[in-house]
């Protein structure tokens, strides 16, 4: 049995397959980025999941793309969380971005990939490798444009009483705006960029709003700024988007990226189902990736 494992700050994606590609079943878990959360916190979300753990020892080789799994330390760490749960597995674990790559680009075409979900981040596909030019740091220093970004400047502009009164009142009714509940959960708990990426769902919903279009445009402009032109031709080739701000956004990324003078490729919402795809092709073609 084959995992293929796409993974955010917010929820993890899991399908099993067998040796022929056929899908054996599907879950979902909450997010498993180990820049963010614990070795616990993330045994316990795997184990507690009940088709995980009843399979746990029919798993021969694990696929995980996952966000927080671009540099080594974190690497490690969620492989030593697995090698404890899938004692019979091998491991391959890259950073997200490869997902990404496998379920919006065409093999062959060099192209841009751009992640706006949780958080954020950018890679260039030449048509065969991805390559990574901005090593982020993150949802406090980066992460321009994505839901936790988005979800700062919601609570900024509520508390420095930026925030149209018609937006604030109806931003009351909708969370727990006090100060203590928005310390505890940045400062205290786990996971503090998936909390303030909660609050992205309140721009969308009121996205045509002049204030938010402010705001999202000026986000999206930050981040092309800072991650897409470090690419020298990055007027030339398509500008892929994977994630749930690019799709519920669609309409005002590629307003902006047309500002730029820049492409916008393919947008997808949830990369895993084109990344399974991807992983039954290899194992059709008997790619030794899957060795």
């Amino acid at each position: 049995m084959y995992l293929i494992v796409d993974s955010g700050s917010t929820k993890t994606d899991w399908f099993a397959i067998d040796e022929k590609g056929s899908v054996l079943f599907s879950t979902q878990t909450l997010g498993l980025n180990p820049q963010v959360v614990s070795s616990a916190i993330l045994t316990e979300r795997i184990i507690n999941n009940y088709d995980l753990f009843l399979n746990r020892n029919k798993v021969s080789k694990l696929f995980f793309y996952g966000a927080g799994c671009g540099i080594k330390s974190t690497t490690e760490r969620i492989k030593r969380v697995f090698e404890e749960i899938f004692v019979n597995c091998l491991f391959n674990i890259k950073e997200d971005t490869y997902a990404a790559v496998y379920a919006s680009a065409a093999i062959g075409v060099p192209s841009i990939i751009c992640i706006l979900g949780t958080g954020s981040n950018c890679s260039y596909f030449d048509g065969k490798d991805v390559h990574q030019y901005i090593t982020s740091l993150g949802y406090i220093l980066m992460d321009e444009a994505s839901g936790n970004f988005y979800g700062k400047q919601l609570i900024r502009g509520y508390y420095f009483n930026e925030m149209p009164k018609h937006l604030a009142e109806l931003f009351e009714k909708e969370f727990d705006l006090s100060a203590n509940t928005i310390k505890e959960n940045l400062y205290r708990k786990e996971n503090p960029n998936t909390y303030l990426a909660r609050f992205a769902k309140f721009m969308i919903a009121h996205k045509n709003d002049t204030y938010m279009q402010e705001m999202i445009h000026e986000g999206l402009r930050r981040f092309i700024r800072h991650q897409l032109f470090q690419f020298d031709n990055a007027k030339d080739v398509p500008i892929h988007f994977v994630g749930s701000i690019s799709y519920f956004l669609q309409d005002e990324v590629n307003f902006i990226l047309k500002e730029f003078g820049l492409t916008m490729g393919n947008i997808v919402k949830r990369p895993i189902d084109k990344l399974v795809k991807y992983h039954v092709n290899l194992l059709e073609n008997k790619n030794p990736e899957l060795d």
